[in-house]
């Protein structure tokens, strides 16, 4: 399975973007998408995810209210749209795969990664 991530820029507090992750390969049985997020000096950070069953989404709590998943299965992609972007929401943002799980939160549950897109949020 290869992930690519990509939709990431330069956007001031209070604006939008729209992180895109495609996914090539077979992935048997369910298996969760996750975004995750990585700043300079931190460790990555669960954004949210969503299972691949039923399209149940769940969100961490920084980005409740904000950030919202959606899933294209004809194109093999998931999108990220995060709205009212903060400062503090700067970072590398990862799309991964979970194989097995029906939701993943921790890391170490995920199998595949994408390389990742840089989203910076100043004015």
């Amino acid at each position: 399975v290869q992930l690519e991530a990509f939709g990431g820029g330069l956007v001031t507090p209070g604006g939008y973007l729209r992180l895109s992750c495609k996914a090539s390969g077979f992935i048997s049985g369910d298996y969760a998408i996750g975004w995750f997020r990585q700043a300079p000096g931190k460790e990555r950070e669960w954004v949210l995810c969503i299972s691949s069953s039923d399209g149940a989404t769940y969100y961490g709590d920084s980005v409740k209210g904000r950030f919202s998943m959606s899933r294209d299965n004809a194109k093999n992609t998931v999108y990220l749209q995060m709205n009212n972007l903060k400062p503090e929401d700067t970072a590398v943002y990862y799309c991964g795969v979970a194989s097995g799980y029906y939701a993943a939160i921790h890391v170490e549950n995920y199998d595949y990664w994408g390389q990742g897109t840089q989203v910076t949020v100043s004015s």
